[in-house]
């Protein structure tokens, strides 16, 4: 039985083109507002699959291509899927499918998730020296830190009553100390490093999916929703990873990852709200209130 669950003609026209005959399509797309349209195709034999995702929008589809053309071949096989063919007219992106759940569907024992966790950290110290860091590329990636206080100022705008004054002091004092922080390791970062976008196989193995928010940024940004999330109640979880990254967060690295964490926050709690997505108002109040305890680290 043939399975089209709404995929558009145009699209499904395409993907032919490029994979050949498929005669199962499921859809795979995330629940929450912010979520782009993704569908698993697979052949006749169910045994071959691929991922056709549509992106967010030309900025998002721009990042996600220029991820898997320019840095993902940096990672080891497996680490991450391979791009067979972008659209710019669809905005769409047709992947190899790969192995594995999301970690944060999944309950595993303390040693295998130790061991997920420590993989993880391995494929992004992989992903952080790949791309040329062009001067452009350096510009760009240091305009992350020098931009922040607008960014943090329009977003408060956005938040209204759901940061009290105390918060709004604290979240100013976080981003200003950013221009006195030190310099800081610049990097390919994949820019949602969360578990929701790191799978794990039963083979016993980690791959980093969703590069849609992907650029040059300082590294440290891709610390910022693990340590929020859940190193904060597991520090084994934090030693795994950065047993497999290689290196510990110096000094400066370790001030900026609080004050970039106080952008996510106020970010999260300014898009949240008036899009509907309860996850993202959830993980802002989330991040506020351990920055306000002095537990991100």
């Amino acid at each position: 039985m043939r399975l089209l669950n709404q995929l558009p003609y145009a699209l499904e026209s395409w993907a032919r083109r490029v994979i050949g005959p498929f005669d199962h399509v499921r859809d795979v797309s995330g629940t929450g507002p912010s979520a782009c349209r993704v569908w698993e195709l697979a052949r006749p034999d169910r045994t071959t699959r691929f991922i056709l995702k549509t992106a967010r929008g030309a900025t998002a589809y721009r990042a996600e291509t220029f991820a898997y053309r320019h840095a993902l071949p940096a990672l080891p096989p497996g680490g991450a899927p391979q791009l067979l063919d972008s659209s710019a007219d669809h905005l769409a992106l047709l992947l190899t499918a790969v192995p594995g759940r999301p970690m944060d569907d999944l309950r595993l024992p303390p040693t295998e998730e130790r061991e997920a966790y420590r993989q993880s950290g391995a494929l992004l110290a992989r992903l952080h020296t790949a791309g040329d860091l062009t001067p452009p590329r350096r510009a760009e990636a240091e305009a992350e830190r020098d931009g922040a206080p607008d960014r943090l100022e329009r977003s408060l705008h956005s938040c209204g009553g759901l940061v009290t004054a105390r918060e709004r002091a604290l979240l100013r004092a976080l981003v200003a100390d950013l221009a006195t922080s030190g310099p800081l390791p610049l990097a390919f970062v994949h820019g949602d490093a969360q578990p929701g976008n790191l799978l794990w196989s039963a083979a016993g193995r980690a791959v980093w999916i969703d590069f849609e928010r992907s650029r040059f940024a300082p590294a440290v940004q891709d610390f910022v929703r693990l340590a929020t999330g859940p190193w904060a109640d597991r520090p084994a979880l934090r030693s795994a990873f950065l047993t497999g990254y290689g290196r510990r967060p110096g000094p400066a690295e370790r001030h900026a990852l609080r004050c970039f964490a106080a952008l996510d926050a106020v970010g999260a709690l300014a898009w949240g709200p008036p899009n509907g997505d309860d996850e993202v108002t959830a993980r802002g109040r989330r991040t506020l209130d351990l920055l306000v305890k002095g537990e991100v680290a």
